[in-house]
């Protein structure tokens, strides 16, 4: 069974991807901010981070610099965001995001073939 963590600080949407990909099978643990989530994955060890970008505490930017300070972190990283065409984005990748899509133009029922496609890349 894959293990998601879900890092978005929106109450419903973190709901509903939990609650979408445990239906799909996937063992799923949630966090409402970047710092919650560094705490979660030393516990948790998940297979892929499904990350918003704008949040209170700690952002994704800075999640994503403190995610790749240790080696020991092979989570693949899905940005989930709205914030189309921002540098933000461009730096995302830089620091090794996997994807990145956009919240409004990403439908619920396509999580699981987001998730899974991301787990079957190399």
């Amino acid at each position: 069974m894959s293990k998601v963590l879900i890092v978005e600080d929106d109450k419903d949407l973190n709901n509903a991807y939990s609650l979408i990909l445990n239906h799909f099978g996937y063992s799923v643990e949630t966090a409402f901010n970047g710092k919650e989530a560094l705490r979660k994955i030393k516990q948790f060890a998940p297979d892929i981070i499904l990350l918003d970008l704008l949040m209170p505490i700690m952002g994704g930017l800075e999640f994503l610099k403190q995610f790749k300070k240790d080696p020991t972190n092979k989570a693949k990283v899905l940005i989930f965001t709205n914030m189309e065409n921002s540098p933000e984005l461009t730096e995302a990748y830089e620091l090794g995001a996997h994807r990145c899509v956009i919240k409004s133009w990403a439908e619920p029922q396509n999580l699981n073939r987001l998730v899974s496609d991301a787990l079957l890349a190399r």
